[in-house]
């Protein structure tokens, strides 16, 4: 399979909890991203035509002995990169600055006030109110580096080498950074020059050129429960290979009132005799006779589930 990449916006994952979020952001401004691991290779990659990069915040510290690195490539391939929290701290210090333990960890809303004009502050006040989440934090600067905003906090809150390289000691992606989606909105768009059409209708034609070039003639079988992931991918498959998929429901027994009927009428509209109803039903019911304990009850569950799926595919 071999298609043309899809401009977009690398997010390199340090084991942030917000690293989803990151994306979701970025896919809600219109543009296509992928997130991966630090053991990624650029030269593996086949989708993505990279126009800048982010660098997720993380729990490590930089100095720790285990601490994810920022792949080298990286810091040489030549589009933009913005570090948050963690990954601003890991591009300074392996840029040649200093990072250190702060006297006080900070946790919560901050202000953070503007020094240097840059385009990442484009739109916004002199003033902003963000969500810092960090123990340590810039003490010297990497060679190029300028401050561009500070905190009660920090003196680096916001630094910049140009547009090249960009940190940031807060979170921009969530709620509580009332101007966040402006600041990833600059780095996107005024920074990056990446182009905002990655839209629910673009995703769909990709998602279904993709479908259509891995799966070919062959048949395939999908488990549908009802909810949104599997509606969403039992519908993407059918429209790209049509009567080749076959989708099978377990009604389980479990479900809110009515709604295996409700399933049923709507995939059966849908996919005619391509849509296949289980009733077990009383299969699930009769092997969570007097178990209590929510944790075996989803392990039976989801055991039965395989079973019975199996036996039907």
């Amino acid at each position: 399979m071999k298609n043309s990449k899809t401009p977009g916006i690398l997010i390199i994952d340090f084991g942030s909890q917000y690293s989803r979020l990151i994306a979701r952001r970025v896919r809600e401004l219109d543009t296509y991203c992928e997130i991966t691991g630090t053991e990624f290779k650029e030269e593996n990659n086949d989708s993505l035509d990279i126009k800048g990069i982010i660098l997720s915040g993380g729990p490590s510290s930089v100095y720790d002995n285990n601490s994810p690195k920022i792949p080298s490539w990286i810091m040489e391939y030549g589009v933009p990169v913005l570090g948050i929290c963690y990954g601003m701290q890991a591009m300074i210090q392996e840029l040649g600055g200093e990072v250190q333990k702060s006297a006080k960890r900070e946790y919560g809303t901050a202000k953070i006030s503007l020094k240097k004009n840059h385009p990442i502050f484009k739109g916004i006040d002199y003033e902003s109110e963000v969500w810092m989440s960090h123990s340590d934090k810039v003490q010297k600067l990497s060679k190029g580096f300028e401050s561009i905003a500070e905190s009660e906090n920090t003196s680096n809150a916001v630094v910049a080498k140009g547009n090249n390289f960009i940190g940031m000691q807060f979170h921009p992606e969530v709620t509580h950074t009332k101007e966040g989606s402006i600041f990833l909105k600059n780095f996107i768009a005024e920074i990056c020059k990446c182009s905002r059409t990655w839209t629910p209708d673009k995703f769909v034609e990709k998602a279904i050129t993709e479908v259509k070039d891995k799966v070919g003639n062959d048949k395939v079988i999908c488990a549908l429960s009802g909810g949104v992931d599997s509606s969403v991918v039992a519908m993407l498959i059918n429209k790209a290979i049509g009567e080749n998929l076959t989708c099978i429901f377990v009604d389980n027994g479990l479900l809110r009132k009515n709604e295996a009927e409700r399933i049923r009428a709507i995939f059966e509209k849908k996919l005619g005799d391509n849509f296949s109803f289980i009733d077990a039903s009383s299969e699930f019911i009769e092997s969570l006779k007097g178990i209590e304990d929510p944790e075996e009850k989803r392990k039976i569950i989801g055991g039965k589930f395989i079973e019975v799926f199996e036996n039907a595919a």
